[in-house]
């Protein structure tokens, strides 16, 4: 599989924008994953970290999943790797833990997430409410929230990448 990453126009209008950035950033992180086996995907940066590249990509599953699902719908499908007694869980990989699943479960989630953004407006509010604060969001704040989310871990998964095998790339 060889990921094409796509700019969005730049006389695009905001949601399209919006939407292809997020997509380029999503690209960005199956392309620094691309062509490693399950060890490398399952690699950890540095002690103690366990973050890796694998590790990324089920956070960032869990991420659409929260954001795209349970705050701007309010469908509430629990989480996918984490839970009360282990809230990094996602991090926390095994043997057993394959990029198959990882990669399948989390283009599953950018599925959902994009179906249910389409039923927004980016000035409507969301359904659900963040667990912390208990307010809602605009469509807009979760693009760019997602954008912003990643970006930060694309970050992350350059260093990663160039641990597990030396290549360097935006």
């Amino acid at each position: 599989m060889t990921t094409e990453r796509r700019e969005p126009a730049t006389d695009a209008d905001e949601r399209t924008m919006l939407e292809g950035w997020l997509d380029y950033h999503r690209q960005t992180l199956a392309w620094k994953c691309e062509g490693l086996s399950d060890a490398q995907l399952r690699t950890a940066a540095v002690e103690p970290s366990s973050l890796s590249l694998m590790g990324l990509v089920r956070h960032l599953a869990e991420c659409e999943r929260g954001w795209f699902r349970k705050v701007l719908v309010d469908d509430d499908a629990g989480p996918l790797y984490y839970t009360d007694e282990d809230p990094d869980g996602e991090f926390h990989l095994t043997d057993a833990d394959t990029w198959d699943e990882a990669y399948a479960t989390w283009q599953a989630e950018i599925g959902i997430a994009r179906a249910n953004a389409a039923r927004f407006g980016l000035d409507d509010l969301s359904a659900g409410r963040s667990r912390r604060s208990g307010e809602r969001f605009n469509l807009r704040w979760i693009y760019t929230h997602m954008i912003e989310e990643y970006a930060r871990h694309n970050g992350h998964a350059d260093l990663l990448r160039e641990r597990v095998d030396g290549s360097t790339g935006d």
